[in-house]
């Protein structure tokens, strides 16, 4: 009974004391033991217990009656660490997500997604194992990982275009694979995962590299719902085609990972580190953008690609976490990112006309990750804002929801949304584990690098702390970002790490200085949508488009470049005498620009030809094909589909496919075709057929491209269906292939 008014006593001495309030601005304020926004209030009556009187905008609007939203504990948490500080929010927050956590475990023993995704998905329960899972539940983990994985290889969730490669960061999992080891220091389990890893990493590296640029093809990590975060006119051909931060860095970091089970495992980890520094090289030669200070989200285009400049957080933060950025590159982007009241949206600044979700969008787990990259940097006032952007709504919804809408802070009005969602609950547990305890599990040890600002207390205790072999209790004293000493077991310590052999039960006494590293502050942007794209058309030698609501100017670009700027809306072309690309993007009063519209080409009949399909096969079932008709390219037949063809000079030449795929919508499923191209009986790379709509086989485009320098005379194109083109479904991999379409680039 003592215990259980307990925190009841540390609210009334903080209100008695006047306790500095943890974060408040004009919008909302975190106190000690409550959750404050305009007249609603989260109010912590005890560790085990919150009520809110929180009440949507729409509610309000329509005077509906609102019960109170009342969470207390109804399930032992027994089996996980005891958090204890003397700040009641905390130890509250972090129960109730132990309980929404044990709520996701399924009962099959693997995560769930959350109350309303029951399915166990891959980029969703890596994220989750990275950020707090691996030590939490380990077991769990481990299980489900392994249901990700199908014949020794992982499994790309279903997505864009029949999912894997339009998407490529199935290899998140290697992030939370590698954890459980530094949490558990099981070989048994790094033998079983490491194949598994470099199987899959070999695959994306057969069809999913660019060549020009050495960055990996694939939308964004975890912003797998296109129209959210790419401009409309983009296709999942055009999506496979981007290269993107966020998935980049998972990349690079699974590269780094495998390098490290090498070592332990006695191979030579030569191979994966020099493939490491060629993503980390790339990703910082074409993704930096020099005058914002952080990296653009992603590179897009068709013949030529250009660099969307927009932020994009969980990759800014990854690439901090993982090492990607530099000291100098860290600090800038910490200091220039785009911040808004509520938390860190998902992209800055948003797309208009499209409704909240990753647009306009924050997700609690990705504000968890930037909170984490600005502690590792002992970044005070960015860690008090993160935290205070996760537990102000944790709080007054009374759950740890998928996302909530960036401008007003509710997840009322959001496309889609779901209350305990396993990567939410985890970054909520992060913010002790990770940020305030600085835990961090390394390859042969465990260290501290805890970041406590004032206003959170000056004690926290982890009461039972599972680390290897070890039970570990854990006392964090003071504020600041530096360690005054270190003890273990009463006896002081030279550096703030513990090594993997320790066993048994141990006591760890932590003093910081009070002091705080020197920080650039928060970059505060107000909500704020860029212009739209314009969309163009042609007209005798010359491109015109509508006016754009809000832009200032246009940008005019030529094959990739800059060239100009007007602020009419049309633009004479010259005469061509070769392939050429324009594009135009619409620029606001505060210099932000729209998307680059749709590529439109100009092409002189002269530098196009394309060939038919032949053979005994030709089918013509389908209407819309060119020619004589096409050959139905499946898993059975039709392995191997050759092109004679015969170039009139030497030059650079673009190479695709005309082809259908209605095996599955262009949003979600798993049957994207994949093929290898040869030229001459050499590999040249991958061609990526994704779905075009379910039973949609009359709706025709074209696959990615290759370009190559080829000398005049016989050529031979061929298609094939290697082992390395099994997609993701194992079963149905089939287009309809019609003609090979070559361009005269130069």
């Amino acid at each position: 009974m003592i215990r259980h008014f307990l925190p009841v006593i540390f609210i009334l001495l903080f209100t008695a004391c006047g306790q500095k309030t943890l974060y408040d601005n004009d919008t909302y304020s975190i106190h000690p033991a409550s959750v404050r926004q305009g007249n609603f209030t989260a109010t912590v009556l005890s560790e085990d217990e919150i009520v809110s009187d929180y009440i949507s905008p729409d509610q309000q609007k329509d005077r509906t009656p609102v019960k109170k939203i009342h969470w207390r504990r109804a399930r032992s948490l027994d089996r996980y660490p005891e958090v204890l500080s003397n700040i009641p929010l905390i130890n509250a927050m972090t129960r109730m997500s132990l309980e929404e956590l044990q709520k996701d475990i399924r009962e099959d023993s693997t995560f769930m997604a959350g109350a309303k995704w029951t399915g166990v998905w891959t980029r969703d329960i890596s994220y989750s194992i990275l950020l707090s899972l691996a030590f939490l539940e380990p077991e769990i983990s481990k299980k489900s990982l392994m249901a990700k994985v199908k014949d020794g290889r992982i499994i790309q969730d279903t997505g864009t275009g029949g999912s894997w490669p339009v998407s490529t960061d199935r290899m998140t999992w290697a992030l939370a694979a590698w954890e459980i080891y530094a949490a558990t220091g099981d070989l048994d389990w790094l033998r079983h995962v490491y194949p598994i890893i470099a199987q899959s990493a070999a695959e994306d590296e057969a069809v999913a590299v660019n060549p020009e640029t050495s960055l990996f093809y694939g939308e964004s990590s975890f912003l797998d719902w296109r129209e959210q975060t790419y401009p409309r006119w983009m296709d999942p051909v055009d999506i496979y085609r981007s290269q993107c931060l966020g998935t980049n860095a998972v990349h690079y970091q699974t590269r780094i990972i495998l390098a490290r089970m090498a070592e332990c495992l006695g191979e030579d980890p030569t191979a994966y580190l020099e493939s490491a520094e060629t993503i980390k090289k790339a990703v910082n030669t074409h993704l930096w953008s020099e005058s914002h200070g952080w990296y653009g989200q992603f590179l897009y285009g068709r013949h030529y690609q250009h660099l969307s400049e927009k932020p994009e957080a969980l990759g800014e933060a990854l690439s901090l976490l993982f090492g990607i950025a530099d000291e100098s590159r860290s600090r800038s982007i910490l200091k220039n990112m785009p911040v808004g009241s509520f938390g860190i949206p998902c992209v800055y600044p948003q797309i208009p006309h499209i409704p909240p979700y990753h647009n306009n969008g924050i997700w609690p787990f990705v504000v968890a990750y930037w909170t984490w990259a600005a502690a590792d940097m002992g970044y005070i006032p960015h860690v008090e804002h993160g935290m205070a952007s996760i537990y102000r709504a944790a709080a007054l919804f009374g759950t740890n929801k998928e996302n909530f809408v960036a401008k007003t802070g509710d997840y009322i009005g959001t496309e889609i949304n779901s209350d305990r969602q396993l990567w939410s609950v985890a970054g909520n547990l992060a913010m002790v584990y990770r940020v305030l305890a600085g835990i961090r599990l390394e390859e042969n040890a465990l260290s501290f690098k805890p970041v406590i600002p004032p206003g959170y207390g000056d004690t926290l205790h982890i009461k039972k702390f599972p680390y290897r072999q070890a039970m570990l209790d854990i006392e964090i004293f003071g504020t600041g970002t530096e360690i005054h000493s270190i003890e273990l077991d009463g006896n002081p310590l030279t550096e703030a790490r513990i090594p993997g052999t320790v066993s048994g039960s141990h006591h760890i006494t932590i003093h910081l200085t009070n002091h705080q590293k020197e920080y650039d502050p928060i970059n505060t942007a107000p909500w704020h949508t860029h212009p739209d794209t314009p969309i163009l058309r042609y007209e005798r030698k010359t491109i015109l488009w509508e006016p754009v609501p809000g832009a200032e100017y246009y940008e005019i670009f030529v094959n990739g470049l800059k060239k100009g700027k007007t602020t009419d809306c049309v633009t004479k072309i010259p005469d061509q005498s070769q392939f050429t690309e324009y594009q135009i993007r619409a620029v606001d009063k505060k210099g932000w620009t729209s998307f680059l519209s749709e590529p439109l080409t100009v092409i002189p009949g002269s530098k196009s030809l394309t060939v038919d399909v032949s053979g005994d096969d030709i089918q013509r079932d389908y209407r819309g094909y060119k020619g004589e008709g096409y050959l139905d390219v499946n898993r059975n037949t039709n392995r191997r589909v050759i092109f004679p063809i015969v170039l009139p000079e030497k030059g650079k030449y673009r190479f695709d496919f005309r082809y259908a795929n209605g095996n599955g919508p262009i949003n979600t499923d798993n049957k994207c075709a994949i093929r290898t191209y040869f030229i001459n009986q050499q590999k040249a790379g991958a061609i990526i057929m994704p779905q075009r709509g379910v039973d949609q086989w009359e709706e025709w485009g074209y696959s990615n491209g290759l370009s190559v320098s080829m000398e005049a005379g016989l050529h031979v194109i061929e298609l094939r269906f290697l082992p390395e083109n099994e997609n993701m479904n194992g079963e149905e991999n089939r287009a309809l292939v019609d003609e090979l379409r070559i361009i005269r680039l130069d």
